[in-house]
């Protein structure tokens, strides 16, 4: 079996024989000539791994016969091969996309590194890549058997969404055990917080970082010291999301990381507003009835955010002043971005930006979006691709440059739903897939989170005997009339609502400005 075809393009092609022989013994194909002519016309003949080009040449140079080759074959490999260590062919060399640079003499070792990084890295990168996840999977099932407390269960998430991207970087075949592994752990996930959850919610002193805490435990904190604060908010932002956009943050800022804990529902209305009230929902329907909109009306759930913030600051005697804006398109984002001058008058400046959440909920309405996210490492690319076009990405260029510190988080995140469970309600109950709240629910008990007595979750009561239930791992709720139809419409959606690592576990990221 050859391992690719080469094409070696040198005038010199007589001393190099020994190489040539070496590579041959390596189960590489070599062709040879001693002219960039003839490596033109060999190059439309043949389809080439790898093209090494000899730099100083009769009659077409080598960096003449690179532009050349690369018309012909813009993506197969050149490796220029030269005497000479002048940087200005240097750059024009690398300035033509080359892969790689050479300095005669080379040795046969060099070379086979080359063909290394150049034709085989992927094969190399996922040989090693299975071998590295195989040798861990069993310290990972280990890990996910013996974590008890809510810092175990956020390195065992780290560690799954580390392998995650690793995985799917590699285009390995392992990425569905580790689905398995992934699944198992977010059942020992959803047996802890069933374990830990109302505990605590009844006190705020022995707890993991929660929604209700942020201003007061993250932002409060910052201005206290003279800093003035920018917080974003990205609507429905993932852990694995924030680690592929977190090499795009890191020239202008240092970065920390840290995940907190969503309330429950992983929902908008209740983990937001709780983020921006800095109350738990019931008090927030108790404390500001004309702030809170119950699951049954029409209005918005999300249009008070900004009287809420300044509940927070009133509640605790401050005198900060903040701006608020929800950027829900390009527009908007243009007039935030040109009124820059203005928020630097403010200590705080909040920014909700809703991209990721109308991604996931368009590529459930959108065959079309539906296959251009078709699975997690698709949804990443996007949101990575927005990112990269985005006024997210200017607002941050702009910071960079200011002395604010930046707190970047989200409210919730989102797992992708693969299996119906049944449960049957009235029509005042609500649509979300992931949780249910009614007077009237049939289920069965064993296949979800039951709270009975809202109270002691701090969540609203519109009933006398209203109940919550939240769907776990990947379930998601369906209706048993129209059954077929609901599953496959809804199957491998993206969902938020319930209980699993990736709604609530969720990234809480501080920059600092390196200029600073």
């Amino acid at each position: 079996m050859k391992n690719g075809l080469l094409l070696w393009a040198d005038d010199e092609m007589d001393l190099l024989r020994p190489h040539v022989l070496f590579l041959e013994n390596k189960g590489y194909e070599v062709m040879t000539v001693t002219n960039g002519q003839d490596a033109l016309d060999l190059c439309r003949k043949h389809t080439f791994d790898l093209i090494m080009l000899d730099e100083n040449m009769p009659g077409l140079s080598g960096l003449e016969t690179l532009s050349r080759v690369k018309e012909l074959t813009p993506s197969v490999p050149v490796v220029m091969v030269t005497k000479s260590e002048e940087e200005n062919i240097m750059d024009q060399a690398i300035g033509g996309k080359i892969a790689d640079f050479l300095i005669k003499p080379v040795n046969p070792n060099q070379i086979l590194m080359t063909l290394k990084k150049n034709i085989h890295q992927r094969d190399i990168l996922t040989e090693k890549t299975d071998s590295n996840y195989q040798q861990n999977f069993a310290r990972l099932g280990m890990m996910i058997n013996d974590a008890r407390s809510y810092e175990e269960w956020a390195e065992v998430y780290r560690q799954l969404v580390s392998w995650e991207l690793q995985l799917s970087e590699a285009d390995s075949n392992m990425t569905e055990m580790l689905k398995m592994q992934k699944d198992e752990a977010n059942n020992g996930f959803a047996k802890f917080i069933k374990k830990n959850y109302l505990d605590w919610i009844s006190t705020s002193d022995n707890r993991p970082l929660m929604s209700p805490d942020i201003f007061k435990r993250k932002v409060f904190p910052l201005l206290d010291r003279g800093e003035k604060v920018f917080l974003l908010v990205l609507d429905n932002f993932r852990y694995d999301q924030w680690r592929l956009l977190n090499s795009e943050l890191g020239l202008g800022f240092s970065v920390e990381e840290e995940l907190y804990m969503s309330i429950l529902p992983t929902a908008t209305q209740y983990a937001r507003n709780a983020i921006f009230s800095g109350l738990m929902p019931n008090k927030i329907a108790q404390m500001f009835p004309d702030l809170w909109v119950d699951e049954d009306e029409e209005e918005g759930k999300n249009l008070n955010e900004a009287p809420l913030v300044q509940t927070q600051l009133d509640r605790f005697r401050r005198k900060d002043t903040f701006s608020y804006h929800k950027i829900n398109d390009s527009q908007g984002a243009e007039k935030l971005i040109n009124q820059f001058k203005q928020l630097q008058h403010y200590n705080l400046n909040v920014v909700v930006f809703n991209f990721i959440d109308m991604l996931s909920h368009a590529r459930t309405e959108s065959r079309t979006v539906r296959e251009l996210a078709k699975d997690e490492a698709a949804y990443r690319s996007i949101t990575l691709s927005w990112f990269r076009h985005s006024p997210v990405r200017e607002l941050l260029k702009l910071l960079a440059d200011s002395d604010y510190t930046v707190l970047v988080t989200t409210d919730h995140g989102s797992i992708r739903v693969d299996k119906p469970v049944k449960v049957l309600g009235d029509r005042n109950v609500n649509t979300n897939l992931r949780y249910k709240l009614g007077k009237n629910l049939s289920y069965n008990a064993k296949e979800v989170y039951e709270i009975k007595e809202p109270s002691k979750a701090q969540l609203p009561s519109p009933n006398i005997s209203t109940t919550y239930i939240f769907a776990t791992g990947g379930d998601f709720f369906a209706y048993p009339n129209n059954y077929n139809h609901y599953v496959s419409y809804y199957k491998d959606t993206f969902q938020h609502g319930g209980i699993s690592m990736e709604e609530m576990l969720i990234p809480l990221i501080t920059l600092q400005p390196k200029k600073r």
